[in-house]
Protein backbone atom coordinates (compact mmCIF):
# COMPACT_ATOMS: atom_id res chain seq x y z
CA UNK A 1 0.00 0.00 0.00
CA UNK A 2 2.78 2.43 0.90
CA UNK A 3 4.56 1.71 -2.39
CA UNK A 4 1.32 2.31 -4.29
CA UNK A 5 0.78 5.63 -2.53
CA UNK A 6 4.33 6.71 -3.29
CA UNK A 7 3.89 5.76 -6.94
CA UNK A 8 0.66 7.75 -7.10
CA UNK A 9 2.37 10.73 -5.49
CA UNK A 10 5.16 10.55 -8.06
CA UNK A 11 2.71 10.40 -10.97
CA UNK A 12 0.78 13.42 -9.70
CA UNK A 13 4.05 15.22 -9.00
CA UNK A 14 5.36 14.67 -12.51
CA UNK A 15 2.10 15.80 -14.13
CA UNK A 16 2.20 18.97 -12.03
CA UNK A 17 5.88 19.53 -12.83
CA UNK A 18 5.50 18.99 -16.59
CA UNK A 19 2.54 21.36 -16.86
CA UNK A 20 4.23 24.04 -14.77
CA UNK A 21 7.49 23.65 -16.71
CA UNK A 22 5.60 24.17 -19.97
CA UNK A 23 4.12 27.39 -18.58
CA UNK A 24 7.49 28.64 -17.32
CA UNK A 25 9.19 27.79 -20.61
CA UNK A 26 6.58 29.73 -22.58
CA UNK A 27 7.06 32.69 -20.26
CA UNK A 28 10.80 32.73 -21.01
CA UNK A 29 10.00 33.90 -24.54
CA UNK A 30 8.28 37.06 -23.31
CA UNK A 31 10.34 40.25 -23.63
CA UNK A 32 10.51 41.94 -20.25
CA UNK A 33 12.13 44.97 -18.70
CA UNK A 34 13.35 44.57 -15.14
CA UNK A 35 12.84 41.38 -13.16
CA UNK A 36 11.44 38.68 -15.43
CA UNK A 37 8.26 36.87 -14.30
CA UNK A 38 10.20 33.59 -14.48
CA UNK A 39 12.53 34.90 -11.77
CA UNK A 40 9.51 35.39 -9.50
CA UNK A 41 8.29 31.84 -10.19
CA UNK A 42 11.62 30.04 -10.19
CA UNK A 43 11.49 29.02 -6.51
CA UNK A 44 8.01 27.58 -7.04
CA UNK A 45 9.22 25.69 -10.12
CA UNK A 46 12.09 24.21 -8.08
CA UNK A 47 9.64 23.03 -5.42
CA UNK A 48 7.50 21.29 -8.06
CA UNK A 49 10.68 19.60 -9.34
CA UNK A 50 11.49 18.41 -5.79
CA UNK A 51 7.98 16.98 -5.44
CA UNK A 52 8.22 15.25 -8.82
CA UNK A 53 11.44 13.55 -7.72
CA UNK A 54 9.69 12.64 -4.46
CA UNK A 55 12.59 13.86 -2.32
CA UNK A 56 11.96 14.33 1.40
CA UNK A 57 13.79 17.65 1.74
CA UNK A 58 14.19 18.79 5.34
CA UNK A 59 15.73 22.01 6.62
CA UNK A 60 17.35 21.76 10.07
CA UNK A 61 17.88 25.14 11.72
CA UNK A 62 21.06 24.78 13.74
CA UNK A 63 21.48 28.55 13.91
CA UNK A 64 21.32 30.09 17.38
CA UNK A 65 20.37 33.60 16.21
CA UNK A 66 17.81 34.82 13.69
CA UNK A 67 19.08 34.58 10.15
CA UNK A 68 19.76 37.81 8.24
CA UNK A 69 17.41 38.86 5.47
CA UNK A 70 20.37 39.35 3.14
CA UNK A 71 23.10 36.75 2.81
CA UNK A 72 25.53 34.90 0.57
CA UNK A 73 24.69 31.21 0.91
CA UNK A 74 27.43 28.63 0.58
CA UNK A 75 27.08 24.85 0.67
CA UNK A 76 28.97 21.68 -0.06
CA UNK A 77 28.10 20.16 -3.44
CA UNK A 78 27.80 16.35 -3.36
CA UNK A 79 24.85 16.04 -5.76
CA UNK A 80 23.09 17.70 -8.66
CA UNK A 81 19.94 17.83 -6.54
CA UNK A 82 20.96 20.97 -4.65
CA UNK A 83 20.77 22.97 -7.86
CA UNK A 84 17.00 22.82 -7.35
CA UNK A 85 16.97 21.97 -3.64
CA UNK A 86 18.67 25.18 -2.50
CA UNK A 87 16.42 27.61 -4.45
CA UNK A 88 13.40 25.51 -3.47
CA UNK A 89 13.86 26.54 0.18
CA UNK A 90 15.96 29.74 0.03
CA UNK A 91 15.26 33.00 -1.79
CA UNK A 92 18.49 33.07 -3.79
CA UNK A 93 19.97 33.58 -7.22
CA UNK A 94 22.45 30.80 -7.92
CA UNK A 95 25.89 30.79 -9.51
CA UNK A 96 26.18 27.94 -12.02
CA UNK A 97 28.66 26.70 -14.58
CA UNK A 98 28.19 28.26 -17.99
CA UNK A 99 27.35 24.89 -19.58
CA UNK A 100 23.98 24.93 -17.80
CA UNK A 101 22.81 27.56 -20.28
CA UNK A 102 22.90 24.89 -23.01
CA UNK A 103 20.82 22.31 -21.12
CA UNK A 104 17.51 21.41 -22.73
CA UNK A 105 14.66 23.59 -21.36
CA UNK A 106 16.40 24.03 -18.00
CA UNK A 107 19.05 26.29 -19.51
CA UNK A 108 16.52 28.75 -20.87
CA UNK A 109 14.56 28.76 -17.61
CA UNK A 110 17.76 29.31 -15.58
CA UNK A 111 18.78 32.29 -17.72
CA UNK A 112 15.34 33.90 -17.44
CA UNK A 113 15.42 33.32 -13.67
CA UNK A 114 18.54 35.46 -13.39
CA UNK A 115 21.07 32.69 -12.70
CA UNK A 116 24.67 33.93 -12.72
CA UNK A 117 27.07 31.92 -14.88
CA UNK A 118 30.81 31.32 -14.80
CA UNK A 119 33.23 29.33 -16.93
CA UNK A 120 35.17 27.50 -14.23
CA UNK A 121 38.04 26.76 -16.61
CA UNK A 122 38.50 30.39 -17.65
CA UNK A 123 40.41 32.62 -15.18
CA UNK A 124 39.02 35.75 -16.84
CA UNK A 125 35.44 34.52 -16.41
CA UNK A 126 36.11 33.71 -12.74
CA UNK A 127 37.44 37.23 -12.18
CA UNK A 128 34.53 38.87 -14.00
CA UNK A 129 31.88 36.93 -12.09
CA UNK A 130 33.16 38.35 -8.80
CA UNK A 131 32.04 41.81 -9.87
CA UNK A 132 28.79 40.35 -11.21
CA UNK A 133 28.09 38.84 -7.81
CA UNK A 134 29.02 42.07 -6.03
CA UNK A 135 26.59 43.97 -8.26
CA UNK A 136 23.85 41.41 -7.59
CA UNK A 137 24.34 41.59 -3.82
CA UNK A 138 24.45 45.39 -3.87
CA UNK A 139 21.19 45.31 -5.83
CA UNK A 140 19.58 43.45 -2.92
CA UNK A 141 19.77 39.87 -4.15
CA UNK A 142 20.81 36.87 -2.08
CA UNK A 143 23.17 34.59 -3.97
CA UNK A 144 24.08 30.92 -3.56
CA UNK A 145 27.26 29.19 -4.64
CA UNK A 146 29.46 26.21 -3.89
CA UNK A 147 32.98 27.17 -2.78
CA UNK A 148 34.40 23.76 -3.72
CA UNK A 149 34.10 24.99 -7.30
CA UNK A 150 31.83 22.26 -8.61
CA UNK A 151 30.15 18.96 -7.78
CA UNK A 152 32.98 17.17 -5.98
CA UNK A 153 31.30 14.33 -4.13
CA UNK A 154 30.01 13.56 -0.67
CA UNK A 155 33.21 14.57 1.18
CA UNK A 156 35.17 17.80 0.94
CA UNK A 157 37.36 17.61 -2.12
CA UNK A 158 39.79 20.46 -1.71
CA UNK A 159 40.25 23.88 -0.15
CA UNK A 160 37.53 26.39 -0.92
CA UNK A 161 37.66 28.94 -3.71
CA UNK A 162 37.77 32.57 -2.53
CA UNK A 163 34.90 34.05 -4.57
CA UNK A 164 32.08 33.95 -1.99
CA UNK A 165 34.32 35.35 0.72
CA UNK A 166 35.69 38.08 -1.55
CA UNK A 167 32.12 39.20 -2.30
CA UNK A 168 31.23 39.11 1.40
CA UNK A 169 34.22 41.27 2.37
CA UNK A 170 33.50 43.77 -0.42
CA UNK A 171 29.78 44.11 0.30
CA UNK A 172 29.59 43.56 4.06
CA UNK A 173 26.91 40.88 3.54
CA UNK A 174 27.36 37.79 5.74
CA UNK A 175 28.03 34.25 4.58
CA UNK A 176 25.27 31.77 5.41
CA UNK A 177 26.75 28.25 5.65
CA UNK A 178 24.51 25.28 4.86
CA UNK A 179 25.74 21.70 5.12
CA UNK A 180 24.03 19.15 2.86
CA UNK A 181 23.66 15.50 3.78
CA UNK A 182 21.84 12.88 1.73
CA UNK A 183 21.18 9.74 3.74
CA UNK A 184 21.33 7.48 0.67
CA UNK A 185 24.67 8.92 -0.37
CA UNK A 186 25.38 6.50 -3.23
CA UNK A 187 22.04 7.31 -4.86
CA UNK A 188 22.51 11.09 -4.67
CA UNK A 189 26.24 11.59 -5.13
CA UNK A 190 27.03 12.68 -8.68
CA UNK A 191 30.41 11.34 -9.76
CA UNK A 192 31.68 9.56 -12.88
CA UNK A 193 30.76 7.39 -14.67
CA UNK A 194 27.12 8.38 -14.19
CA UNK A 195 25.34 10.99 -16.31
CA UNK A 196 22.87 13.50 -14.90
CA UNK A 197 19.79 11.60 -16.23
CA UNK A 198 21.12 8.43 -14.61
CA UNK A 199 21.54 10.19 -11.25
CA UNK A 200 18.03 11.62 -11.46
CA UNK A 201 16.76 8.09 -11.98
CA UNK A 202 18.80 6.91 -8.98
CA UNK A 203 17.22 9.62 -6.81
CA UNK A 204 13.74 8.69 -7.93
CA UNK A 205 14.28 4.99 -7.22
CA UNK A 206 16.08 5.38 -3.89
CA UNK A 207 14.62 3.60 -0.87
CA UNK A 208 15.77 6.43 1.43
CA UNK A 209 14.73 9.77 -0.11
CA UNK A 210 15.75 11.98 2.84
CA UNK A 211 17.78 15.11 2.08
CA UNK A 212 18.97 17.05 5.14
CA UNK A 213 19.97 20.71 4.83
CA UNK A 214 21.61 21.99 8.03
CA UNK A 215 21.60 25.77 8.41
CA UNK A 216 24.17 27.35 10.73
CA UNK A 217 24.90 30.82 12.07
CA UNK A 218 26.15 33.31 9.49
CA UNK A 219 29.76 34.46 9.28
CA UNK A 220 30.05 38.24 9.58
CA UNK A 221 32.79 39.68 7.35
CA UNK A 222 33.60 42.28 10.01
CA UNK A 223 34.95 39.46 12.19
CA UNK A 224 37.72 38.56 9.73
CA UNK A 225 40.87 40.32 8.58
CA UNK A 226 40.38 39.41 4.92
CA UNK A 227 38.79 36.91 2.55
CA UNK A 228 41.51 34.35 3.23
CA UNK A 229 40.86 34.32 6.97
CA UNK A 230 37.12 34.08 6.34
CA UNK A 231 37.60 31.23 3.88
CA UNK A 232 39.82 29.34 6.32
CA UNK A 233 37.22 29.69 9.08
CA UNK A 234 34.45 28.42 6.79
CA UNK A 235 36.53 25.48 5.62
CA UNK A 236 37.27 24.50 9.22
CA UNK A 237 33.54 24.46 9.94
CA UNK A 238 32.77 22.29 6.93
CA UNK A 239 35.59 19.93 7.86
CA UNK A 240 33.99 19.52 11.30
CA UNK A 241 30.50 18.99 9.86
CA UNK A 242 31.90 16.56 7.31
CA UNK A 243 33.22 14.43 10.16
CA UNK A 244 30.02 14.87 12.18
CA UNK A 245 27.55 13.83 9.49
CA UNK A 246 29.52 11.64 7.12
CA UNK A 247 32.08 9.71 9.18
Amino acid sequence: MLQLLRLLRKIIGWIDFILFTALIWLLTWLPWKGKHPVARLFNVWCRTFVRALDIDLRVHQKNRAHLPQRFILIANHPSAFEDIGIPAVFDVVSLAKTQVQDWFIVGRISKAAGTLFVDRDDPASRREVIQTMVDAVNAGQNIALYPEGGCKGRRLFTVFKSGAFDVSIRTGIPILPVFLHYEAQDDFEWQPPYTLPQKILHMMKTVNNRANYYVYDPLDPKDYADKHAMKAAAYALYTRWNAQYLE
